[in-house]
Order: C-alpha cells, then sequence, then structure tokens
C-alpha cells in the first residue's frame, strides 16, 4: 500500500508540474501568435496545439529512449487522442454559457484532415507489419516501424503545415498584438518545455510502477493514467477559449493537438531511436475506436455547426465506455482483442 500511495502522490505531482509547464506554454504561445497576427484558426490549430501537445510528444520520446516502452508511448498518445476528441470538447460545451459553436472550415478541414492522419498512420502501422515482420508471438501480429516509414506521417503533417500557411497568407488580423517582446516570450516558451518534460517523466514512470504494482501491462496505464495526465493542457487552453465564445479555437486545439500526436509525436520517437516494434494486432483495432470516435464528433458537430449539452453528456458517456472496455479486456473480462497484452501474472 505504501508504494501504491507514493506513485499515486508522484503522478498527481507530475500532472500538477506538467499542467504548470503548459501555463506558461499557453501564455508565450498565445502572446507570439498575436504579435505574429495569426488567424484564429491557425493559431487554435498549430500554435497553441502544438504547445499543448508538447507532454504527448514528451512521452513518446521518453517513453522510447529512456524505458524502452515505445507501446506505452503509442498507447499514451492513442489514449490522449480519445480523451482529446471525447471528454475535451464535452467539458468545454457544458463549461460554456452557450452551445460550443463551429464553422465549415473547422468541420470540412480540421476534421476531415484528422481523419485523413488517422488513415495514414494506421496504414504506416500496417506497412510496418507487411514489409518488416518480426516473429509472431502469443498470435500477435508485429512488424519493425523504420525511420523510412516514421517520415510518411511526417510528411503528411508538412502538407498540413503548408495548408495553414496559405490560410495564414489570406488573413489581414485586425487584433492589436499590444506590447510584446518576441525574445523574451520565446525564452519562456523554452522554459515551460523543459518544465513539462520532468513531469512527463514522472508520468511515465508512474505508469510503469503501477503495471508492475498491480501486476498488468504498462499499456493499461499509458492509455489512461499518462493520456488523462498528458491531456490536461488541452484540456484547459479549450475549456478557457469555449467560456470565452471561442468555440472554433476550442475545437480547432482539439482537433490540432490530436494532429500532430498521431503524425509527429508518435514517430518522433521511432525517428530517435532508429527503429521501434509495433503490435499491429493492437494497434489496428485502437485506430478503429479512435476512428470511430471522431466520427462521432464530426457528426455531433456538423449538425447546426453546435455542440449541445445532450451531445456533450453523450461523448463522456462513449468515452466511459472506452475505459470501461480497454479495462475488462485487460484483466481478460472479455476478449474482443486477443493479443493484447494480458496481465503479467
Amino acid at each position: 500500500m505504501p508504494a501504491i500511495l507514493l506513485w499515486s502522490l508522484v503522478a498527481v505531482a507530475a500532472t500538477a508540474i506538467v499542467w504548470r509547464g503548459s501555463g506558461l506554454l499557453e501564455t508565450s504561445s498565445e502572446r507570439l501568435a498575436a504579435h505574429y497576427r495569426l488567424p484564429d484558426i491557425v493559431q487554435g490549430a498549430i500554435v497553441v496545439a502544438v504547445g499543448s501537445s508538447f507532454p504527448e510528444l514528451s512521452t513518446t520520446v521518453i517513453s522510447t529512449l529512456v524505458h524502452g516502452e515505445f507501446e506505452l508511448g503509442v498507447a499514451a498518445i492513442v489514449g490522449s487522442a480519445l480523451f482529446n476528441i471525447l471528454v475535451i470538447p464535452a467539458v468545454s460545451g457544458l463549461a460554456s454559457r452557450q452551445p460550443l459553436t463551429a464553422n465549415r472550415d473547422l468541420v470540412y478541414k480540421e476534421a476531415q484532415f484528422y481523419m485523413i492522419a488517422v488513415a495514414v498512420l494506421t496504414l504506416t502501422f500496417a506497412f510496418a507489419a507487411i514489409y518488416h515482420p518480426a516473429e509472431a508471438t502469443g498470435g500477435a501480429i508485429r512488424g519493425e516501424l523504420t525511420r523510412g516509414l516514421a517520415l510518411m506521417p511526417v510528411a503528411l503533417y508538412g502538407l498540413y503545415l503548408f495548408v495553414q500557411y496559405q490560410d495564414t497568407l489570406d488573413h489581414e488580423s485586425e487584433v492589436d498584438a499590444g506590447d510584446v517582446r518576441p525574445g523574451r516570450e520565446w525564452a519562456r516558451l523554452a522554459l515551460s518545455l523543459a518544465v513539462i518534460v520532468i513531469g512527463v517523466e514522472g508520468l511515465v514512470r508512474a505508469a510503469i510502477a503501477f503495471g508492475e504494482i498491480f501486476d498488468t501491462p504498462s499499456f493499461l496505464w499509458g492509455i489512461t493514467v499518462v493520456a488523462a495526465g498528458t491531456s490536461i493542457p488541452d484540456a484547459f487552453v479549450s475549456i478557457r477559449a469555449a467560456r470565452q465564445g471561442r468555440g472554433v479555437t476550442s475545437i480547432a486545439n482539439v482537433l490540432g493537438s490530436n494532429t500532430f500526436d498521431l503524425l509527429v509525436c508518435i514517430p518522433a520517437g521511432v525517428l530517435i531511436a532508429g527503429t521501434a516494434m509495433i503490435n499491429f494486432s493492437v494497434a489496428a483495432p485502437m485506430m478503429a475506436v479512435l476512428t470511430a470516435a471522431t466520427v462521432a464528433l464530426f457528426l455531433m458537430m456538423r449538425t447546426g455547426m453546435v455542440l449541445t449539452n445532450p451531445e456533450c453528456v453523450a461523448l463522456l458517456a462513449l468515452y466511459a465506455g472506452f475505459l470501461a472496455w480497454i479495462g475488462m479486456e485487460t484483466f481478460g473480462v472479455v476478449d474482443l482483442v486477443p493479443s493484447l497484452p494480458p496481465p503479467r501474472g
């Protein structure tokens, strides 16, 4: 019991550190975006999204390089993406004084591009299993993810940046940037990144420790504890934007963060480490769940271009259902994904 309490405190403290570092990062990112006069959708989908997604990027790199747990990093990214898609828009909508609004750019550009990102990452995992297969263990289909394959999603993110750049060229900002010192804000941003790395290391260590204490795979804790902890920055950014009546920025941050998570954060660990093993038998069902969650959010946003309170409650119910399912899979209550990492005992 003392070990459980100790690592629970570590997880809480690490989450608080991530939250603090992300607060600094958010402030500097918004001031720099205002200084460079970026449009709202670009600010939400790139500047704020990339900034608030740095915890997820750190998770993949630290899990792969320091702890040799690439699957823990992937689980954290997928879990974070699901948390972002289902929980953050729902909580933002419920916290807002009015229904969360969207627009056609958000629905037909950001949401659909994000769905393409999910498809491309799934293809990348499939190519790893097809062209670099590893010896099957326990019926699992495994493959080696190489740097060449990892560049596929990164290249797609480059296209995403190009599209956003074109939007920036077409935008004429009327917002007064105020008295911003770019050099000071860039320094603040660098400091915030260092603070976030410290917090993420604590979360990853806590996830590994929980796996050992409860005799369960670290996959379970990565897709729940680490995912939720690293998504805290995205939640605060989106909720604050929603309460200010900036529904587009709120949802764009979620979609932009997930696009960055899938196309950059997961490949980052591979690009740095050289190669990583991927369990496609687990990755494919997880990506299918992520696709279904994205479709649900897409359809709810498209109806009237608003996210109503009943729709927000439905999103939360979907996330609760996912947590219940993944818990039952891990402890062997159900076996819809036979190759999911079983309990260690």
